[in-house]
């Protein structure tokens, strides 16, 4: 396999991945807004709007261009000759990890939510070693909460892990990226909810009302939340 170093990407161009990316979703039905109350996330958060990248596994064309664009982000963020191993995260980061594990060229495996076996590694499938670089792979983040988890895993079972790569971050709670970086970690998404605001607005796809609650929940999002009976607190 060729190694590939990380050479970042041009400002311009990533703006492009994150435009394209936002489109996607919304042409794909994947963001959805609250009517009558609003959304309950896991973390306890009160949102006007619920994503479902999900729904991406479901259409080859969309799903061929942002795995392009992830391992495009991989080689110039991270380095692919930086990684030993791609790991998803169970259950909505596995496929997404097995197309870029293939991209790559290579090998993947996946992180358990809870431990099925015995010993340091009894949370990870696949072939694993100590002191292997991994890179994580999700479907999204809210507040980074369950990420840490999932590194805390692998480096429980020895293997080193500095980045976590998914198609889309809230990111509207600073904490997030503190956390992490607490931790030794990189957040790399390919769009975020700004992007989706931007994109809304550029289609013409809410309503007046939907996006100014998009936008409200942006600016201030534990307000919103707690002003909607969700949570003012995320807690990691």
């Amino acid at each position: 396999m060729k190694e590939v170093s990380a050479m970042p990407l041009a400002p311009e161009t990533r703006a492009d991945y994150a435009r394209r990316t936002a489109r996607a979703l919304l042409q794909i039905g994947a963001v959805e807004t609250a009517q009558d109350r609003p959304f309950i996330l896991s973390s306890g958060i009160a949102s006007p709007v619920y994503i479902n990248v999900r729904r991406v596994i479901s259409y080859p064309a969309i799903r061929e261009m942002l795995m392009g664009f992830a391992t495009e982000i991989l080689d110039a963020e991270i380095g692919r000759d930086r990684i030993d191993a791609v790991a998803g995260a169970e259950t909505a980061g596995i496929p997404f990890a097995a197309w870029i594990a293939a991209l790559s060229g290579l090998p993947m495996q996946y992180v358990r939510k809870r431990a099925q076996g015995f010993g340091p590694a009894a949370r990870i499938e696949g072939v694993s070693s100590p002191g292997q670089r991994v890179l994580l792979v999700e479907d999204l983040t809210t507040d980074g909460a369950s990420k840490i988890r999932f590194c805390e895993a692998l480096r429980q079972a020895g293997m080193e892990i500095s980045d976590v790569l998914m198609l889309f971050h809230y990111d509207i709670f600073p904490a997030t990226r503190t956390a992490l970086a607490e931790r030794g970690l990189r957040l790399h998404a390919l769009a975020n909810w700004r992007d989706i605001l931007a994109a809304t607005e550029e289609q013409q796809i809410f309503t007046p009302a939907e996006r100014s609650r998009l936008a409200a929940f942006i600016e201030a999002p534990l307000d919103w939340s707690a002003a909607h009976g969700g949570s003012r607190h995320i807690t990691f």
